[in-house]
């Protein structure tokens, strides 16, 4: 990726560095100026997100393939402080608990109509 990146980077330069010396030799058309300036215009602005994509895949080569495969999120693996996602099998609650106001009763309010049961 770091490679493409760049490489490309490197043809939007050339591009824009030919389209510029070929606009700058001809004489003025009586058309299609404006599909010549718009095509300047964006080999030049595809330069620098090329060149920004080719900055990163190479930082991120620099990280090293070891990172991507770490256990968790946390920049040192070692470290074993914290939250711990599965703390121990056996739960001190005896399991699931019921959702809540489970148990209670449904109270109409006077005025208002029950709901059917499904």
């Amino acid at each position: 990726n770091n490679i493409f990146s760049a490489f490309w980077s490197f043809l939007y330069f050339i591009g824009f560095c030919y389209l510029t010396n070929q606009w700058s030799n001809a004489e003025t058309p009586p058309f299609g100026v404006n599909n010549m300036q718009a095509a300047i215009a964006f080999s030049f602005f595809s330069i620098f997100p090329w060149a920004g994509a080719a900055y990163l895949a190479f930082l991120r080569y620099r990280q090293g393939a070891d990172q991507a495969f770490a256990p968790s999120y946390e920049a040192d693996p070692t470290n074993m402080g914290g939250y711990n996602s599965y703390p121990d099998a056996t739960d001190p609650d005896g399991g699931y608990s019921q959702p809540p106001f489970a148990g209670q009763p449904a109270q109409p309010q006077s005025g208002m109509q029950q709901a059917p049961p499904y």
